[in-house]
């Protein structure tokens, strides 16, 4: 009797993949006759925002069939059908961000795929870049179609997560895309939010040790404007050394943070000099807050410094940062900088 159960199973499942499997074929089918404009020779993707555009609007949750019936009724595809069968085809679609995407008429099912996932065509995004100061995010909100009063309004009104002094280094580093009618509000809290899951993440809100979490915030933004990625553990490891030994951390981004200045800069002697509680020169220990908005390696290796007894480093070359512990060591690496600064090796190539 068990057998006779068993072959009766595997028969109803047979009879039940097939029944799925012609289906879905029919349904294939369905899709590949429907009805689709010509598809360009690539240009559609690269092709510019012009006035004759069509705004999509893609709200969070939106499923392939709610997007393909929009571009259909606008006029973007010849039919929802055709668009609905690439999206199903194309993992890609899952990546459609929500927001409002300025889409060319009459593209094929493709094509506007494409579109879709283009970046440059979403209106009202957001791109912070690792590193970047809140004055500079808040000038890309302003770009994005927010009001500079209603951004007042928004940080005005903001509570700061418990433990955090300032709003500096919460606003994480990522693109962001909201959709028409988002406020000021919501955009800043969604950003602290990821910070928060992202700290949370790297070990910050938890870490254990004699650093807080906004201390542990604030070694990750000074690791994010002073090191290259495969330098971050080097450079918390010698910010860590500097704290132990009482030594003044003597970070360049710390001034430079107060004088909103980018790119190689040399510091001056009178800039070392400047009263400020970030001139990390004249002050010992930590700054007050952090001085940018560090990104995920950054958070991670403010938790896990390299094992290492450096104490200085510098970049003597573009792409050439040295660590030692002995001062000697550092003041023949120092003369070898001036020297490259002097011939132009820090200079954009752009």
């Amino acid at each position: 009797m068990k057998k006779d159960r068993k072959a009766l199973i595997r028969v109803a499942l047979a009879l039940a993949f097939v029944c799925v499997f012609t289906g879905g074929v029919h349904e294939l089918r369905k899709t590949s006759a429907a009805t689709d404009f010509a598809c360009s020779d690539g240009t559609a993707v690269t092709k510019v925002i012009t006035e004759a555009d069509i705004a999509i609007e893609i709200g969070a949750g939106a499923t392939g069939s709610d997007i393909a019936a929009q571009l259909f009724e606008k006029g973007v595809v010849k039919s929802s059908r055709a668009f609905f069968g690439v999206a199903v085809g194309d993992a890609r679609a899952a990546k459609i961000a929500p927001g409002l995407h300025m889409i060319s008429p009459e593209l094929c099912a493709k094509d506007a795929l494409e579109q879709l996932l283009e970046s440059k065509r979403i209106a009202g995004l957001i791109n912070i870049v690792e590193g970047e100061w809140n004055s500079e995010v808040f000038e890309d909100m302003v770009k994005a179609g927010y009001s500079r009063s209603e951004i007042k309004e928004a940080l005005a009104q903001l509570k700061l997560p418990a433990g955090f002094k300032s709003l500096e280094g919460l606003l994480f580093p990522a693109q962001y895309s909201f959709a028409k009618g988002t406020t000021a509000s919501v955009a800043i809290a969604t950003m602290v939010e990821r910070a928060q899951t992202e700290m949370k993440s790297a070990g910050i809100s938890e870490a254990p040790g004699k650093f807080n979490a906004q201390e542990l915030l604030t070694i990750a933004s000074i690791i994010q404007a002073e090191g290259g990625l495969a330098d971050f553990t080097k450079v918390s490891r010698v910010i860590r050394n500097r704290l132990e030994k009482g030594m003044p951390l003597q970070m360049d981004s710390t001034i430079h943070y107060v004088q909103k200045l980018r790119g190689n800069i040399f510091l001056s002697t009178k800039s070392t000099l400047l009263n400020s509680p970030y001139n990390t020169y004249r002050k010992y220990g930590l700054p007050p807050g952090p001085i940018g908005n560090p990104g995920k390696q950054a958070l991670l290796a403010a938790v896990n410094p390299e094992p290492g007894d450096w104490i200085y480093f510098i970049t003597v070359a573009p792409n050439d940062t040295r660590f030692t512990s002995s001062f000697e060591e550092f003041g023949l690496w120092k003369v070898e900088y001036k020297k490259n600064l002097r011939a132009g090796q820090f200079e954009s190539k752009e």
